[in-house]
């Protein structure tokens, strides 16, 4: 495993990554390990690919559990095994979310599941892991990060099909703005990272059922998908605290598709 010294503030650092089995999540999780932090982090299904993880970056460095985000308990449960695993959290990242397609034309019940599970995991989660890593944050007398994983969706709205995801993102960038006001004079910095289309697993479906790559890529200027890597840096220097005067920022990774 190599070793990334451009960030030696990190080494030591505990950080919770939500959703980092695949995807952005993973990446972060490879990354921040790299500068020498631990990283615990949650997935919901792909156990196997999870201890495959742990096994290469290393049990002292890395611990993943079991929690689905759209239950409390499990969110609940998810902070109090990542505070108890190395004794505190210096940084919380907000990287899982559920985005699933939704036709106007279903049920009410059905709009209604949609909904809920998109505000739950993507919205309600993070709102209980900030309060609890505030509370915690505030009671150790230290600096602690807290960023939050968007997009362009939650300021321009998103596809008809994914209202709800665009919805629920929007909340999350009021969450944190409001929890950097808050608590900016206690140096509990929040941070936005408003993606565009990253080249995931989650947006490739997205990309193949909805025209394919050349319909997306037309309207981003630079021409090229974003990549996961794209993203890590963003949330590792952010996580530093180097920018802590940006508190509350928003962040845009887009290739220039959305810009605000």
């Amino acid at each position: 495993m190599s070793s990334d010294m451009r960030y030696p503030e990190l080494c030591g650092k505990n950080v919770l990554v939500t959703g980092g089995s695949r995807g952005i999540g993973e990446a972060a999780v490879r990354d921040f390990v790299a500068t020498g932090a631990n990283v615990f982090f949650n997935y919901r299904a792909s156990s196997r690919r999870s201890d495959e993880l742990v096994a290469e970056l290393g049990s002292e460095r890395t611990a993943a559990t079991r929690a689905d985000l759209a239950e409390l308990r499990d969110v609940e449960r998810l902070w109090e095994e990542a505070v108890a695993w190395k004794g505190g959290i210096d940084v919380v990242v907000n990287n899982a979310s559920v985005r699933e397609p939704i036709a106007l034309d279903v049920s009410a019940e059905e709009w209604d599941r949609h909904w809920m599970a998109a505000l739950r995991v993507n919205l309600v989660a993070p709102a209980h892991l900030s309060r609890f890593a505030i509370h915690h944050f505030l009671e150790r007398g230290c600096q602690g990060v807290i960023i939050g994983l968007t997009g362009r969706i939650a300021v321009r709205g998103d596809y008809p099909d994914y209202l709800q995801d665009g919805a629920a993102k929007g909340g999350l960038n009021s969450l944190l703005r409001g929890v950097a006001r808050g608590f900016a004079k206690d140096d509990i910095l929040t941070y936005l990272i408003s993606g565009g289309i990253i080249d995931t697993e989650q947006a490739r479906a997205q990309v193949d059922s909805h025209g394919g790559p050349d319909r997306y890529l037309a309207e981003i200027p630079m021409g090229e998908f974003g990549t996961a890597r794209d993203i890590s840096e963003l949330i590792l220097f952010l996580s530093t605290g180097r920018a802590r005067y940006s508190t509350g920022s928003t962040i845009d990774a887009t290739g220039a598709s959305f810009l605000h």
